[in-house]
């Protein structure tokens, strides 16, 4: 599955990294795997990638900078895959949401996660272990996190791995 992802300042990746350790039974995200995915692209070949990566920059066309703000801890008790719970840094940004929306113009919504409504935009800390465990450290309160996104990252989910990048304005 290919995803066009935002770029995370270390400050976001360094905050889910101290977190995860509060969930020891938890599966963390490793260092330098941590996402917050705009819109899933969809899957194949190499060859399917490079029609993917057309299309979506024909529809990031205009797409500016923008701003993007890590408010708190929460966590989804249940999963729409993989293991649960999964708790999460949440962030706050219309224009992110705005265009997320573009994008399922372009390419279809995953069902149940990117829907009309189904959308939340989130970097993961940690799946699974302790429900107990995730509900606590989904009631901490942080420092908000605020950036500005200049780049966009095309990712490859099966590699585990970026592939290309788009710098804002597109």
């Amino acid at each position: 599955m290919y995803s066009l992802n935002v770029s995370l300042p270390s400050s976001v990746t360094s905050l889910a990294g101290r977190l995860a350790r509060d969930l020891p039974q938890a599966q963390a995200r490793p260092r330098g795997e941590h996402t917050l995915v705009v819109k899933r692209l969809g899957g194949g070949d190499h060859a399917a990638y490079a029609r993917l990566e057309g299309r979506a920059r024909d529809a990031l066309r205009g797409t500016g900078p923008f701003g993007v703000r890590v408010t708190g801890v929460d966590c989804f008790e249940a999963a729409e895959t993989g293991p649960s719970p999964v708790v999460y840094l949440a962030v706050e940004s219309a224009p992110l949401r705005a265009l997320h929306e573009r994008l399922c113009g372009a390419f279809d919504p995953v069902a149940g996660m990117e829907g009309p409504g189904d959308y939340v935009p989130h970097v993961t800390i940690a799946r699974g272990g302790d429900p107990a465990a995730a509900r606590r450290l989904a009631e901490r309160e942080i420092e908000p996190i605020e950036w500005t996104v200049e780049e966009l990252v095309f990712f490859d989910a099966e590699r585990g791995q970026s592939v290309s990048r788009v710098s804002l304005p597109a």
